[in-house]
């Protein structure tokens, strides 16, 4: 069953962020759009290329009022010790949520059950709380950030003109289309 067009379920998680622990629930989507990213552990290998890209494009989706969040099965703790100890993990300013139950990666439906551990999942909210664009990934795979940018700007702005689709490639400021009979056939 797809999570596209859901709603996010309630859920409560602790996460480092700006050298605190804060708790993280389903009230903090509302109002702005919001990245769930995510990857399997701490201390691995693909999972900091990743958390370093999207903290090096951090500024980007704060202008478009993006709120990133990075999950693992990983506790709190864990978290800030990897960002105490990581070059590449300091960089991150975004707040890095424990899901030590798995109860949010079984919520989105990327819990490797058998590892305990996440797939690579990416879930673009909107500020109503829902879900617009999921994508999930082996966990041998790594995401491009610069990537889900162009798509979290092809959702925000299909959100925002109704009766526009992005096409593929799309970017800010290129031509959209006009679902119609007279497109039929003729793109």
């Amino acid at each position: 069953m797809s999570l596209i067009n859901t709603t996010v379920k309630p859920f409560k998680a602790q996460a480092y962020h700006d050298g605190e622990f804060i708790t993280v629930t389903e009230a903090d989507l509302a109002g702005h759009w919001s990245v769930f990213f995510f990857y399997p552990a701490d201390f691995t290998f693909v999972c900091p290329t990743e958390l370093g890209d999207l903290a090096d494009h951090y500024a980007e989706f704060q202008r478009l009022g993006v709120h990133l969040y990075g999950i693992s099965t990983d506790t709190h703790f864990t978290h800030k010790a990897w960002h105490d100890h990581s070059e590449t993990i300091a960089k991150v300013q975004y707040p890095l949520v424990g899901d030590p139950t798995a109860a949010l990666a079984r919520q989105f439906g990327v819990l490797i059950e058998e590892e305990g551990l996440a797939l690579r999942g990416t879930f673009v909210i909107d500020p109503h709380g829902t879900i617009k664009l999921m994508e999930v990934h082996d966990n041998g795979i790594g995401r491009d950030a610069k990537e889900l940018l162009r798509k979290v700007q092809a959702a925000q702005y299909v959100a925002s003109h109704p009766g526009e689709v992005c096409p593929a490639k799309w970017t800010p400021g290129a031509k959209t289309l006009a679902p119609s009979l007279d497109l039929v056939g003729k793109i």
